[in-house]
């Protein structure tokens, strides 16, 4: 549910819970829940626009998730190529 919500704040862009739950079973309460996990998370934000709430995507949580595995994945490179070439010598 969650990766969905991201996905639909994704393409279309900020939007309210009452446009998150058309078309769905899903109740605006759990909607609440996961967009205020969400929200902890730093994964999305929300700014009250008169009554309601609108909801974005805040992509810079992503993107430093993004650039700590490319830096681990780098670590592993450099370690498995250390082994391979100890192994082959």
């Amino acid at each position: 549910m969650r990766l969905r919500l991201i996905a639909a704040l994704c393409v279309g862009g900020a939007m309210s819970i009452a446009q998150l739950t058309a078309g769905t079973d899903i109740t605006r309460q759990a909607i609440t829940k996961h967009l205020d996990v969400l929200a902890s998370a730093g994964l999305v934000r929300d700014t009250k626009v008169g009554r309601q709430r609108l909801w974005e995507f805040e992509p810079a949580r992503l993107d430093e998730a993004r650039r700590s595995l490319e830096m681990i994945a780098r670590q592993w490179d450099h370690a498995l190529a250390k082994l391979k070439r100890a192994v082959e010598s």
